[in-house]
């Protein structure tokens, strides 16, 4: 990984211990590497998701913080939103199209957080089976249209 990259992690990192963001824990065991860093991120009191913790993998690439990182939900416990796939996709346009060199770990989890906090009812994407089916491993290789924000 570039050094750049590393350097950009390991300041967030280091914020992130400093200033923590609510319902965030950064799971520390593995942090050698940065290449991939996993977030236990809980659900907000008084939501739909409250009580509920999941895991966040991201994946950062060499051009970081240029290029988003790779996020995804990992484990038993992937949440039920209209815009979260069963293999752990999320759609969200911060992770693609709307991502800004600015952002960073605490910002995207800020994003789904509210994303999570905002949700009125706990259902799967509408084409999540044909979704899951055809698409790759990385949600980075796929096009995603942005096209509800009421949920």
């Amino acid at each position: 990984m570039a050094d750049r990259a590393v350097k950009r992690i390991n300041s967030e990192l280091k914020r992130l211990s400093q200033e923590p963001v609510p319902n965030v824990v950064i799971d520390t065991e593995n942090l050698e590497e940065l290449r991939t860093i996993t977030v236990s991120l809980g659900g907000a009191s008084g939501t739909l998701y409250d009580g509920e913790t999941f895991k966040l993998q991201f994946t950062f690439d060499r051009n970081y913080p240029f290029t988003p990182p790779e996020v995804i939900f990992v484990g038993e416990n992937i949440p039920v939103h209209p815009h979260v796939y069963t293999n752990g996709h999320i759609c969200l346009s911060v992770l693609g199209d709307d991502w800004s060199p600015a952002m960073g770990m605490s910002s995207v989890c800020l994003s789904i957080l509210s994303m999570l906090s905002s949700c009125k009812e706990k259902k799967r994407p509408v084409d999540n089976t044909i979704y899951v089916n055809i698409c790759g491993k990385s949600p980075t290789s796929s096009f995603w249209a942005y096209h509800d924000d009421a949920v």
